[in-house]
Formats: C-alpha cells, structure tokens, sequence
C-alpha cells in the first residue's frame, strides 16, 4: 500500500533548515526558521530557566499525567499575560493547554469545523507559511483578506478593513497579536479597534495567534491592542507560545484560551476542548508549561525573565539598525529604513524568489522564498557579509 503514496514537498521553512545543514561551506549564514540566536549565532538557554529546571528537578516525585486541558495555575497564568490582572480569573474564559502555538491552532481548527461547519477562515496576506496548512487540514476552507502594503512597506489598514467588510456571520478572522510573521508590521490602536467593531458587526469571530508576547515593544505594550479589540468583541480565541519568549523551542509549550461570553457558555466550550485534545495529544506535556508556571509565579524568578526578554529585544532592534546601516554602506540604493520600523524577529525584505535563489546559490545565505529575513540570526560577525551578498543580488 505504501508504494502508492506519493512524496511530500519539503516544508518551506523547517525544509530550508535540512538544506542549510547538508552545506558544508563555512560561510554559510541561516536566517530562515524563527528561532532568537544571541551575538554569537546560537539559541541560548536562558539563564532563568536554568534556574527554573534546578528547582523543578529538585521538587520533581511523579511523571504522573497531567489534566486534559492542563494545570490550572499555568491557565491562570496564561490568561494574565494576555489579558491582564483584572481579566485573568474571569469565569466567561477557558484555557486548555497545548504543544506549542501550533497544538493551539490546530486544537482551534478542529474545533471551528466541529462545531462551526459553514465557517470560513480569514487569513491576512501574507502571513505565517503553515497558517493555511493547519485549517486546510482541518477542512476549514481558507481565504485571505489584505494586509501588507508592499509599496509602503507598511500596513494596508484601509485595504485590510474593505476586504474583512466581506466576512459574513459566522465566518473566522485570524489576526497577529504583535510582530506579524512573516512582515513585522504591526496594527495600530486605532486599526485594532476598527477591525474589532467591523467583526462585532458582522458576527464574525476572532483568532488571534499570539507567539510573540514581548518581543515587540514589551510585554504590556505588545498585548494592548488585543486588550483594545477585547473590548469591542465579546467573543474570541487566542492562541499563545512560549517557544520564543522564554527559548522553549523544544519543550513545545502553548495554549488556547476561548473567550465565550458567558460562565455558562465557558463550561461547555471547555468540554468540548477537552475532546479536541483528548482525540488529538490526549495530554499536554508537563515540563515546559511546569517552568513557565514556576518563573511567573516566583517574584524574583520573574524580574529575571523580564530582564532576559529585554536583552533578546534590545539586541535584534539594534541588528535592525545595524543591518539597514550596513547595506548603506555597501552600496544599497535602496531605501531599507522601513527594516528599523518592523517589529520582532522578522523582517519582510523585499527580495523576490530570484533573489533568494541567488543569496543561497552564490552566497550561503539561507532565507525563505518570500523574502522573510529572521533578523535574529543577524550578528556582528555576519552583517557585513550579508549586506555585501543582498546588494550583490538586487
């Protein structure tokens, strides 16, 4: 039977991780998969969950399963860093964990096609590559709405509210939270408000995929605009990773908290995530979700976290600056200013799939092929040589 499957298309990105390794040319600079890299090009450990881990191992009796939808403590925690303090405890909301931002999507996904068959889903263009995927695998039919103005290299807020005037009740809006991948341009106050009306509107309901909660501005800052859109929809999703926020790539730790309306409302939506998962992962992992809970909840072990998430900022906002500096410098004639005005770790180039061919081919410059640069694996010791390799191919 196997004989007649056919091969699959490597993935776009994690495909572009295969090939990188199997260069062996030492030059070679990756900036395709969305992981920070520090100054010298790895994916730190941060050192408060170091610390995090030692208590951990230390308190550790049992590798007993956790609930279906997770620990209450690491809900509790979830929906404050989203919604805040006053929101956190509030009994119309719901938090089922999940492995990773994407065990969050796809719990979501299979839920709208449960329960909201005729649903459709909006997805900005352009937006993260395995977007589609997820809901197509789900058999939620996908379409997309504007979102990034390529001549302005900046957001399409007129364009993006005409488009979303065609939803119709029932149908599904995802939007960024911050640092939208793969562009880095963000909505503003005044356009999360809008949108948030417009879907009250027209029936239509929210999912918002926030997986980069302090990577933009700060951690307050990067959930405003989704506290302002809160309070003009009294339903939504929200999909949360802290993959990059606290570097738990590999312990795949996320959530899906539901916004419902109601106390009642929110008991059976909860029972019918517990379905979703238990048919999907049955039981979320324990210890990526068990090290969020113990440095949120421990006053020091916080202000350390909140410390290293600064560092991480601060260091690609300054590769920002560096690198639109650097290609000056070499001789871009182009204006790439738009580069230092992009939130978090990505950046939208504006280098075409040629353009990208060439950077790999004659460079060893690994980017996907829309152009999307992870500004994260920018570094003093490799800026210079990839400014010289992007003038070379504009």
């Amino acid at each position: 039977m196997f004989e007649r499957v056919p091969s699959a298309p490597p993935d776009p990105i994690l495909g572009l991780s295969a090939a990188f390794a199997a260069d062996d040319r030492s030059h070679k600079i990756s900036l395709g998969v969305g992981e920070y890299r520090d100054a010298s090009g790895k994916t730190p450990v941060l050192d408060v969950v170091r610390a995090a881990e030692a208590r951990l191992l230390a308190a550790g009796s049992s590798k007993t399963y956790l609930p279906i939808d997770g620990t209450p403590a690491y809900g509790r925690l979830v929906r404050e860093l989203v919604f805040g303090q006053d929101r956190a405890d509030s009994a119309d909301t719901v938090t089922v964990q999940t492995p990773g931002g994407t065990g969050a999507l796809r719990v979501a996904a299979d839920f709208i096609a449960n329960h909201f068959p005729d649903a459709r889903i909006w997805l900005p263009d352009p937006t993260w590559a395995n977007h589609p995927k997820i809901f197509e695998a789900a058999r939620v039919p996908c379409l997309s709405y504007r979102y990034y103005n390529s001549e302005a290299k900046g957001l399409d807020a007129p364009g993006m509210l005409e488009a979303l005037q065609q939803t119709e009740k029932g149908d599904v809006v995802l939007l960024h939270a911050c640092c939208h991948n793969p562009s880095g341009v963000d909505l503003d106050a005044d356009t999360w408000q809008a949108a948030g009306k417009l879907l009250a509107d027209r029936g239509a309901l929210a999912l918002v995929d926030f997986a980069y909660q302090g990577f933009g501005d700060g951690l307050e800052q990067d959930a405003a605009g989704l506290r302002l859109f809160c309070e003009q929809v009294p339903e939504m999703f929200v999909a949360t990773s802290y993959s990059k926020n606290f570097g738990l790539y590999q312990d795949r730790v996320g959530a899906l908290t539901v916004v419902t309306g109601s106390a009642d409302r929110a008991e059976t939506v909860l029972s019918q995530l517990k379905i979703c998962v238990r048919t999907s992962f049955s039981n979320p992992p324990a210890h990526g979700s068990a090290l969020v809970t113990c440095i949120l909840s421990d006053e020091g072990l916080r202000a350390d976290w909140l410390a290293e998430l600064t560092q991480m900022r601060e260091r690609i906002n300054g590769m920002r600056q560096t690198l639109v500096e650097g290609l000056q410098r070499h001789g871009a004639s182009q204006d790439f200013s738009f580069i230092t005005r992009q939130k978090g770790m990505f950046s939208f180039s504006g280098l075409d799939p040629k353009q990208v061919e060439r950077l790999r081919e004659e460079h060893a410059v690994y980017i996907v092929g829309s152009g999307r640069i992870n500004v994260a694996g920018v570094t003093p010791d490799n800026v210079d040589a990839l400014c010289r390799a992007v003038v070379s191919v504009l």
